[in-house]
């Protein structure tokens, strides 16, 4: 208020500078008349003044009030959403304590059952240490002999058995290597009775197939190689497919198997379809044909020979002879040759001509079978005979014609001497493959023992043997102990050169009919 009034006066002198310059009673008077104005003046502008301050201060006062008003608007929302978010973490904060009660909860109920359980295992361990103490009482009570005495005693019986363990297993090795001896001394004999053995090893062991063209080798071969697997798997040989033109080569020491293999394969490029359901059905059917052809040859050897009521199985038997070779030579050739030569003997000398042939075709009728049972050709052979009823005096001339009996006919030595001539002549066997055959025949045996086996089939040379396991009674892991096994037992038994793979292969097929 000061203030305005001073202003209020400053303005008046700077106004009227004029009224200093006046008389001093005019001054007076016009100063008085003047201050009167002034005052008037200064009240009216203090009265408005006044009115100002009021409406400014009125409008400070409604601005401060609407200015508060909206920070406690803004405040009161802040205020609410802290309160609901506080809500929020209480209600996640009681959820997770109900969670942390519950388990809690449940831990003490498993502790408790823990406990109990505890207790009754350890009452069940006490009853079952006193029944044992109790049983152990009754034992030497009844036994009259204290836990000491019992184990002496049964140490004494396993020594026992120990020993006649062992006592029986050096009986079987000494007879084992008499037997070796006996076999090696036949062997050396047969060979210094040989006077020109041509080794012609590939002749006893492949086959050869023609191709109509090149492409034909991929298709054998099959996409990643299926087609040429299901065959060497099916058959048991080992297909060589290599840079010759228009041939593939069939290797196996199983002339049967080479030859199902090579007509399998024929039929397959005449057909066109190649893929591994057609495989098997070829070769099914030509398992079928070379059995037709088994039963052929052995007509065939009756014919040639004379040899007259023969049962069916016994000709089916010398058929079989055909696929069979001993020191590369055919065996139902060479018997047919031993055959003729003792009828011609037999004639000579005044001798049963028929009884001679027919013991002289039937005298290596047990190597039809050899492959597949245990003993030598001729215990073999003797019990085929016997089976089908043919006549002592021929049963005595199979049975000595490697000098296992003393022959009781002359008709028995002429198939000793007929066998003879006809295996050393000039050219007749070749011992290398013989041996060689033999070796991969044993690799088939030692396979062939191994329970679960369905089939096994030496292939690549006898540089791997394939195992074919019935998968119902060997699982995975036990073929892969299967093959270590075989593999040991294949170091223990057998000399060889280099090292034989063993594959094991086993395959789980699912085959329904839809009707």
């Amino acid at each position: 208020m000061e203030t305005i009034i001073i202003t209020i006066i400053a303005s008046i002198v700077v106004v009227f500078p004029s009224a200093f310059f006046i008389g001093d009673s005019r001054r007076r008077r016009i100063a008085k008349q003047d201050l009167d104005s002034a005052e008037n003046k200064a009240k009216a502008i203090l009265e408005e003044a006044k009115r100002d301050a009021e409406r400014i201060i009125k409008d400070a006062n409604i601005e401060a009030k609407d200015e508060v008003l909206k920070q406690k608007e803004e405040a009161d929302k802040e205020i609410k959403q802290k309160r609901l978010e506080i809500n929020q973490a209480e209600q996640r904060v009681n959820q997770r304590q109900d969670m942390i009660d519950k388990r809690f909860n449940l831990i003490e109920e498993k502790e408790i059952s823990f406990e109990r359980k505890q207790r009754e295992l350890d009452k069940r361990e006490k009853e079952i240490s006193n029944i044992q103490e109790k049983q152990q009482e009754e034992l030497v009570r009844i036994s009259r002999m204290t836990v000491e005495d019992a184990k002496k005693e049964l140490m004494r019986n396993l020594e026992h058995e120990m020993q006649t363990d062992m006592a029986s297993y050096i009986v079987d090795a000494t007879a084992k290597a008499k037997f070796e001896v006996d076999k090696k001394a036949k062997a050396m004999l047969t060979s210094a009775i040989q006077r020109c053995a041509a080794d012609h090893t590939s002749e006893a062991t492949i086959s050869v197939v023609n191709l109509p063209s090149d492409d034909m080798k991929g298709r054998i071969i099959g996409r990643e190689g299926r087609n040429i697997k299901s065959i060497e798997t099916l058959t048991g040989i080992d297909i060589i497919i290599d840079d010759t033109p228009d041939v593939i080569v069939l290797s196996s020491f199983d002339p049967i198997r080479r030859e199902v293999a090579r007509i399998a394969i024929e039929r397959l490029m005449a057909d066109g379809r190649i893929h591994p359901g057609k495989i098997e059905e070829m070769v099914e059917k030509a398992k079928e044909e070379v059995a037709n052809t088994v039963k052929e040859e052995g007509e065939r050897a009756l014919y040639e020979t004379g040899v007259i009521n023969l049962h069916p199985d016994l000709i089916q038997l010398l058929g079989k002879l055909r696929y069979r070779t001993s020191y590369g030579q055919n065996v139902l050739n060479h018997s047919i040759e031993v055959s003729q030569i003792a009828g011609l003997l037999a004639a000579e000398l005044g001798l049963d001509v028929t009884l001679a042939k027919r013991a002289g075709l039937l005298h290596d009728i047990g190597k039809s079978i050899d492959q597949e049972s245990e003993g030598t050709h001729v215990e073999l052979g003797v019990e085929i005979l016997r089976k089908y009823k043919e006549s002592d005096a021929v049963i005595n001339a199979v049975h000595a014609h490697h000098g296992d009996v003393e022959p009781n006919t002359m008709e028995a030595v002429l198939i000793q001497a007929a066998d003879a001539v006809s295996a050393s002549r000039p050219g007749a066997r070749r011992e290398t493959v013989d041996t060689y055959i033999k070796r991969l025949q044993k690799l088939e045996e030692i396979c062939n023992g191994f329970k679960g086996v369905d089939k096994s089939y030496a292939i690549q040379a006898g540089r791997e043997v394939r195992i074919i396991v019935k998968p119902e009674q060997i699982t995975d892991s036990e073929a892969i102990i299967m093959a270590r096994n075989v593999a040991k037992q294949i170091e223990a038994e057998m000399n060889y050169p280099g090292q034989i793979k063993v594959n094991v292969i086993r395959e789980t097929r699912a085959v329904e009919l839809a009707k």
